[in-house]
């Protein structure tokens, strides 16, 4: 695992979009295919619209994988993943090759359907984000490190909760549902490549106990930490509680 830190959160998007695209390319030229998995959330905006405008990605040869999704969500509900994806990415760059989770799906159903496309072959590279609660996709605080399941229906703690209704996505904690459909842990860490982008200061104390420490399934993106390829891009705000001596390389 390497820590990049940058002076704002839109060099830190443009350097993280840069490596993204060039990793897409990469795979491209390799194996004729990139498959990628793409994360959401507000910590996403700058660098998911960052990639979209990267020059020269074959886009038609791209295969998206999503992290999570809440349990009954409608695509058309403004808080729905789905939809996020598909304004963000999707129907950006015209990608032709993905799989969502539909929330409004049998949770058992998606599950076997889209772990059975995942499995099909290796992911090049992973986009992910740390939640407040340190968590990584949807993995909450005590996260499961051993199962070996590629998804699974998960209950969302508190803070998770809180987390998305701070964002703006949901009127009321009541509104905020309590089961997601995520992927897991174990599934994650078998991208070839993994960029975590976490920049704005509200994110400093889940930085702090996940790469500030031991890895612990109480800080589940502390797993990270044993990734070989894993880069987390931070901004000054987030990085702010870390030890500097935890920092490998600092950026403008």
């Amino acid at each position: 695992m390497e820590i990049k830190v940058f002076r704002s959160k839109e060099s830190l998007a443009q350097a993280a979009a840069s490596y993204a695209a060039s990793l897409i390319r990469d795979a491209i030229s390799r194996r004729g295919i990139a498959r990628i998995i793409a994360a959401t959330g507000a910590s996403q905006f700058d660098f998911l619209d960052a990639l979209t405008r990267s020059p020269a990605i074959g886009w038609s040869r791209v295969e998206m994988f999503h992290l999570d999704e809440y349990v009954g969500m409608s695509e058309s509900e403004p808080a729905s993943f789905c939809r996020y994806l598909r304004e963000r990415l999707i129907n950006k760059v015209a990608l032709k090759r993905y799989h969502l989770l539909d929330g409004t799906d049998d949770p058992a159903a998606v599950i076997k359907r889209v772990s059975e496309e995942i499995r099909k072959a290796p992911i090049d590279v992973a986009f992910a984000g740390v939640g407040e609660n340190g968590h990584l996709a949807f993995n909450d605080p005590p996260a499961d490190f051993e199962t070996d399941e590629a998804y699974m229906v998960v209950n969302l703690d508190e803070d998770c909760r809180k987390q998305q209704l701070g964002e703006g996505w949901f009127p009321t904690l009541a509104d905020v549902p309590r089961q997601a459909l995520s992927m897991t842990i174990k599934q994650l860490m078998k991208a070839e490549q993994i960029l975590c982008i976490v920049p704005d200061a509200r994110k400093a104390k889940a930085i702090q106990a996940c790469f500030g420490g031991e890895v612990s399934p109480l800080a589940p993106a502390s797993i990270l930490q044993r990734h070989p390829n894993a880069i987390i891009y931070l901004d000054q705000d987030s990085s702010a509680l870390l030890p500097q001596t935890k920092v490998e390389a600092f950026a403008s």
